[in-house]
């Protein structure tokens, strides 16, 4: 009976969304009307559903979240990012498509400070793009260099996503963000190999590098030096400082956060920039945290109706093989990227998934990776893509159109993918390094 009620919830919960329900309030209604159904009463439903969502806002790993967005805001409005793209810009001028290359790698050590894609969009579109239109580069390339490298921030430690991903599992966060650490820099990698062979193939898409670089005054060497090395050492605290043990993942953010601040201090920050960097960082936060609260209600339901072991007798009466199942899974993820956003479909797929796949021998921690890699492709699919809109509405050219941008990115759409399925057969890129760390 209860695996029947719980698929009856998972039917409404898509009805509502699809309706226009916002996500966190279709989970609530779904949560609440099942868990009543299973037990037959109404009180003893809000009892457990009200005493679910308070042991999930007293868990430590909660403020994971907000210290984490409050240092990439810190970071972001100091400038530091277009500071790391200069320099980025300057060691890698023989490259053929440098600014392209330059834009990546910005974005892979970016990604370290934000956990959050749009950040890292937002900050390159307005940064990246401009520089790579000015020498003569393709509109197509430029824009799809930018969007596709911003998905970096969901996988690159800290990511928001692993976060929640951890919180939903009950892993460790810690092992998730040095997990990310190898595929994060493949992924990488193999964006630049694109850049350079589509440079080499055809040059009318990427312009050589022509001239010498503008000279800097000292004040802008003053500040691409701050920047750069503070982003560099920001890396090195909060990583580092998981790597050794010194600090927790939540201790680690809470330096991040404070040596961001500093940062963005000597950088100049006013009180006013401070103050909205503290306010945009509440405003992405808050609908998470909701989210994340509603979900661990979702969960309490899908545990109270024996949802993964029914759905799992589902999947063995198919007699579907583990490579079909992980297929289906793939299918679901990127049509779900068509209409939601990440963290959403975190939310309703992973505390059904991820059991699923550890029943099938898959290791939890790089399953998480994949997991994340294929949500993360999600970000650019059309018509949803929100990679695609965030970089639409940052550039500042009114021709850089949708379709433009979702073609340019498609290369990286398909490397993710490639990235995924490469820590899927070769699942010590995410384990190796949480093994011998941790």
């Amino acid at each position: 009976m209860g695996g029947d009620i719980v698929l009856w919830m998972l039917g409404l919960l898509v009805l509502l969304i699809l309706l226009g329900t916002h996500i966190g309030v279709a989970l609530a209604i779904c949560s609440g009307i099942g868990v009543w159904l299973m037990l037959g009463a109404l009180e003893p439903a809000i009892s457990i559903l009200g005493n679910t969502a308070y042991e999930a806002v007293r868990k430590d790993v909660f403020a994971v979240i907000p210290l984490f967005v409050l240092m990439g805001e810190f970071i972001s409005k100091s400038g530091a990012a277009g500071d790391l793209y200069r320099v980025c810009d300057r060691t890698m001028k023989r490259l053929p498509g440098r600014l392209a290359i330059a834009t990546i790698t910005g974005n892979t050590i970016f990604a370290a400070v934000t956990g959050v894609s749009i950040a890292s969009a937002a900050a390159f579109s307005r940064i990246a793009y401009p520089e790579m239109m000015k020498v003569g580069y393709k509109q197509t390339f430029a824009l799809g260099a930018v969007a596709g490298s911003a998905c970096l921030g969901m996988l690159i430690p800290p990511s928001v996503l692993l976060i929640v991903w951890a919180i939903l599992t009950e892993q460790s966060v810690g092992a998730l963000f040095i997990a990310g650490i190898i595929p994060g820099i493949v992924l990488a990698l193999l964006f630049i190999a694109y850049v350079i062979i589509a440079a080499v193939r055809s040059p009318d898409v990427a312009p050589p590098f022509d001239g010498d670089l503008v000279k800097l005054t000292p004040e802008e060497v003053r500040s691409e030096v701050i920047g750069s090395f503070g982003i560099i050492f920001l890396i090195f605290l909060v990583i580092g400082g998981i790597w050794t043990g010194w600090f927790n993942p939540t201790q680690a953010a809470g330096f991040g956060a404070l040596g961001a601040l500093l940062i963005a201090v000597i950088k100049g920050l006013g009180w006013r920039e401070l103050y909205q960097a503290v306010l945009q960082a509440g405003r992405t936060t808050a609908p998470i945290m909701f989210l994340l609260i509603t979900a661990s209600m979702y969960s309490r339901l899908l545990g109270i109706g024996g949802a993964v072991n029914f759905i799992q007798g589902l999947f063995a009466q198919a007699g579907l093989d583990p490579w079909q199942v992980i297929a289906l899974m793939v299918v679901i993820w990127l049509i779900m990227g068509m209409l939601i956003d990440s963290v959403s479909i975190i939310l309703l797929t992973v505390p059904i998934f991820s059991p699923i796949a550890a029943s099938i021998g898959i290791d939890p921690i790089a399953f998480a990776i994949f997991g994340i890699l294929v949500i993360e492709a999600g970000l650019l699919t059309p018509p949803f893509g929100l990679l695609v809109y965030t970089v639409r509405g940052a550039v500042p050219d009114k021709t850089a159109t949708l379709g433009k941008i979702f073609i340019g990115s498609t290369p990286y759409f398909v490397l993710i993918l490639v990235a995924a399925f490469i820590v899927l057969f070769m699942p010590w890129l995410a384990t190796a390094l949480p093994a011998a760390l941790l």
